[in-house]
């Protein structure tokens, strides 16, 4: 383990370990990782064969004997996870029942799963594997290395670059929800723009992706999409944003490069989010969010501001106990 993460060995050595566990749950044959000051009190009574361990905490006097002395213990364990569970060899073939339309396009080793239909157009790239039931509309492609698990749907023409990963259920390029008022109730907007996903980017299980209405809906490389989020029409997300479980984004925002939302985050339509900020969990900015600050709460606020606010909103309720005590003494003084 030592050798694999380049960590310094401190302890015995030959300790035998045959799997991984958090600190709380570890047995003498686990490996587990300490990632910082909170956790000392769960390291200490750990009963792990070994522990990642950062070197501020390397001659901590209690705790698991054996430890590895790495910069990242978390980016570590990662590496030895692929070490100890290395992913099954991609599988190839076509199942019988999967269904290809018209003028399908298949690059080498792909793999159709039970019941995957492909429509008119499809093009596919060397080593997809499209997993149970997935359906991709006509003329969508994919590059090289793209995982589609099962029950995926890919309206038609929806692009996905290389080594895209897409989580089950998951649907990308129905139309946005735009609509205008008539004189008979709501007229649909039509959508005839797509959704562009660029390389190395993975959405999560049940996320859903609108279509552009009238240009494109763009992912940039290596975003990272979790379960149950929302992006709206004419989004474009930058390279490397993360959006965590239920954030949700209106349509026509714009997030620059590495912007991170957090779960639950919100955003209103037409907003743009600068490069490297970050939307704390259920925050809901009503502005552009300037790149590199932090926001939190609703409506948002610099992330500091917005905690000194909530600091003293919670002063507020002893405050009011005591004012209606001088008003109840006064009163009794009247009487």
């Amino acid at each position: 383990m030592a050798k694999l993460t380049g960590g310094e060995l401190v302890g015995d050595g030959g300790v035998r370990l045959t799997g991984i566990a958090p600190l709380e749950r570890a047995g003498p044959s686990d490996l587990s990782f300490l990632t910082g000051g909170r956790y000392l009190k769960a390291f200490r009574a750990s009963r792990a064969g070994a522990v990642l361990i950062k070197k501020e905490f390397r001659d901590e006097t209690s705790g698991p004997a054996t430890r590895i002395v790495v910069p990242e213990p978390r980016m570590a364990m990662a590496n030895i996870v692929r070490g100890l569970f290395p992913e099954p060899p991609r599988p190839a073939g076509v199942d019988p029942t999967a269904r290809l339309g018209a003028g399908v396009v298949l690059g080498p080793d792909v793999f159709l799963g039970p019941y995957v239909v492909l429509g008119a157009g499809v093009k596919l790239g060397a080593r997809c594997v499209i997993m149970a039931g997935a359906v991709l509309g006509d003329k969508c492609s994919a590059g090289d290395d793209v995982t589609i698990h099962p029950n995926v749907v890919l309206y038609p023409r929806t692009v996905l670059g290389n080594r895209v990963v897409l989580h089950a259920g998951a649907r990308l390029g129905s139309d946005g929800f735009g609509y205008v008022r008539g004189p008979e109730g709501h007229e649909k907007v039509p959508h005839v723009g797509r959704v562009v996903v660029e390389d190395d980017v993975e959405i999560g299980a049940n996320t859903c992706v609108d279509r552009g209405s009238i240009g494109d809906t763009i992912i940039g490389a290596g975003t990272k999409i979790d379960n149950l989020c929302q992006v709206g029409h004419n989004v474009r997300i930058g390279k490397r944003c993360i959006l965590m479980g239920q954030a949700g984004i209106a349509g026509s925002c714009i997030l620059e490069d590495d912007v991170i939302m957090a779960g639950q985050a919100g955003l209103a339509g037409h907003f743009t989010v600068g490069k490297g900020a970050i939307v704390a969990a259920q925050a809901g900015p009503i502005s552009d969010v300037p790149a590199g600050m932090s926001v939190s709460g609703f409506p948002a606020r610099e992330h500091r501001e917005y905690m000194r606010a909530m600091a003293a909103l919670f002063k507020l309720a002893p405050l009011a106990r005591k004012l209606e005590a001088l008003v109840e003494r006064g009163r009794d003084k009247a009487r």
